[in-house]
């Protein structure tokens, strides 16, 4: 394996040839290989021998081909992406009330402040349930994201919603993925006071993503997730799909 650039990486197989490029990361513990993409012949070989225990994110193609060799599915995800410039966000959207005393607070409060609301959003059996204990919830996957080093910087137009006690009850996280402003995580406590409020602050997002010249932004929703629905609501479209699996 070597460096294409500072975050692109090539795998490459026993003759040197490249088979491979990805950005490398870490997920839940494991070596990420992110964004994967086919460059060269038969690269499966050279996955299962030289990317043990590692996470591969890339088409469904390729995911299959690593099930057969004995990888396990992590996720099964359709990225979608809204375009800002031929269908701007209407002017009201960055700028609707909440209601029940909510308000908007920028993202930029502790990995703790935030983790209870996270936490509470994708509880067991949800598809993007996190399986470890609350501590490594928090350690692995949250505080990174936050500090910019799983899916690239936070961008501005992230926002949280607050409650009238400054307790945190939801959030949209959007980070610079490798150039691609990216909705990484949108999450909020269960309950009928916040029903609607994903939505709601999704519309805030666009709203001052649009303002600040970003021209789309994307997302990964998983494949069980109805939240897929909430997103089509809301100008995105199907791009692409992927699968992510851990090399046996």
């Amino acid at each position: 394996m070597t460096e294409n650039d500072e975050q692109r990486q090539i795998l490459t197989n026993a003759h040197g040839v490249p088979v491979l490029s990805y950005l490398r990361g870490v997920r839940e513990g494991h070596p990420w290989a992110d964004l994967a993409e086919v460059v060269g012949p038969d690269p499966v070989d050279t996955i299962v021998s030289g990317m043990s225990g590692w996470a591969v994110s890339g088409s469904v193609e390729l995911g299959a081909e690593l099930l057969r060799r004995g990888a396990r599915v992590m996720r099964h995800a359709h990225e979608m992406r809204r375009d800002l410039i031929a269908s701007p966000p209407p002017a009201d959207w960055s700028s609707r009330d909440l209601g029940n005393g909510l308000r908007t607070a920028p993202c930029d409060r502790a990995g703790e402040a935030i983790f209870p609301a996270w936490r509470a959003a994708f509880p067991v059996g949800h598809p993007d349930h996190y399986q470890g204990s609350d501590e490594r919830a928090l350690n692995e996957r949250l505080a990174p994201l936050l500090a910019g080093s799983v899916l690239g910087p936070v961008l501005r137009c992230s926002a949280l919603v607050v409650d009238d006690t400054d307790r945190v009850v939801a959030g949209a996280i959007v980070t610079d993925r490798d150039g691609l402003p990216w909705i990484a995580d949108v999450f909020r406590q269960p309950g009928a006071r916040y029903a609607g409020l994903g939505a709601e602050l999704l519309r805030r997002v666009l709203g001052a993503a649009a303002a600040d010249g970003l021209t789309e932004v994307a997302l990964a929703v998983s494949d069980a997730n109805p939240a897929r629905r909430v997103y089509e609501g809301l100008g995105f479209r199907l791009t692409n799909t992927s699968l992510t699996v851990v090399v046996p």
